[in-house]
């Protein structure tokens, strides 16, 4: 006779599951929207589009993302509550350039162990990143890989879907040369570069010495600085565009920096002139860390402006006329932008000034 082995002793702990499941309910529930049908526990999430049948000509947008190599940061220093928002902010800001509305949300955790508590921790953020978006947390997957990933490894992959009314997408097609480039500020490094932050300011260091303040950070540890979670975006710029604001163009600035995004904003034959600063110092404030990690892996200029985000978390471009209008609107919304460059006729590329 075969030996009797059980799933749990195989790897696979289908009872933490269910606790990890029963854990996270409440999180999942409070990111509701009207629209949802049903709750957790189907084999599929259903969403009513039937709000949404006056517009003219509606389309769904998708986008896909994840959290990368900041998950090798957090597991070093065993936080896990804010990197679920990280993922949120990674999807729903890709989709709300074109002015789509985020509906709604799914997650794909795979861990080498399910932990319920550390599940209930990363989901907990998902949700606040989706309330901070308005988006509905609709489901997700929680896959335990033993033999496959270390114990305590996981990665965290997001969907979002949205929608927009075709007449009203915003994009490069509405930018011309005279056009005002505004820069919102980010919380810091948010989710791109952790390849390089940890080569060049987080390998050799213990736990402790990560935790402990740095004059060079205004006092901060380097641990709280480069765990901050990702600036949401996404509800407050819907907010400003359902308000009127006379938006054209979005880019969200991540990986590759502001030199590799926010050319997606701009048509073939337009670049954007970004004022990058001079001998007063940086044409706006730069988060510590960023100068910090800039400095420890010796970046050009150049090097820096296509690596991190460079205290920019999203651009926004709009006709000169309508600058103070733009900026009230978004002000009203909590929001802070301030001008970061110009539009000028080119070949659809950044450059700086």
């Amino acid at each position: 006779m075969a030996k009797h082995i059980t799933y749990a002793e195989a790897g696979v702990d289908v009872d933490e599951g269910a606790r990890a499941v029963d854990a996270i309910k409440d999180a999942v529930k409070a990111t509701n929207r009207p629209e949802v049908i049903g709750g957790l526990g189907g084999f599929g999430s259903c969403f009513s589009m039937k709000g949404y049948k006056d517009m003219e000509d509606p389309v769904l947008v998708s986008g896909t993302d994840g959290v990368g190599t900041k998950l090798a940061i957090a597991q070093l220093l065993d936080r896990h509550d804010t990197v679920g928002q990280d993922l949120v902010a990674m999807c729903v800001d890709d989709v709300v350039p074109i002015g789509a509305e985020p509906l709604f949300f799914l997650d794909y955790i795979a861990i080498g162990k399910l932990k319920a508590e550390h599940v209930a921790q990363i989901v907990q953020g998902i949700a606040d990143g989706c309330r901070m978006s308005g988006c509905a947390l609709v489901g997700g997957e929680m896959a335990e890989h033993p033999g496959v990933m270390k114990p305590d490894d996981y990665d965290l992959a997001g969907f979002v879907v949205g929608v927009v009314d075709r007449p009203k997408m915003i994009g490069p097609h509405l930018v011309h040369a005279g056009d005002v480039v505004l820069g919102l500020p980010s919380s810091g490094i948010h989710s791109n570069g952790y390849s390089l932050v940890r080569k060049v300011a987080i390998e050799g260091k213990t736990v402790e010495q990560l935790n402990q303040p740095l004059p060079e950070l205004g006092g901060e540890s380097l641990a709280d600085a480069v765990m901050r979670p990702t600036t949401i975006y996404a509800g407050k710029l819907m907010a400003a565009l359902r308000a009127g604001a006379p938006i054209e163009a979005m880019a969200h600035i991540t990986g590759g920096g502001i030199t590799e995004n926010l050319n997606r904003a701009l048509p073939a034959n337009v670049d954007a002139v970004v004022y990058r600063g001079g001998a007063d110092g940086p044409a706006w404030d730069i988060p510590p860390v960023i100068t910090y990690c800039v400095k420890a892996a010796g970046l050009t200029p150049d090097e820096a402006y296509k690596t991190f985000n460079m205290g920019v978390g999203m651009s926004i471009i709009c006709a000169r006329k309508d600058q103070d209008e733009v900026v009230a609107k978004l002000r009203e919304q909590g929001l802070e932008p301030f001008v970061m460059g110009e539009c000028v006729e080119g070949a659809g590329k950044v450059t700086y000034r």
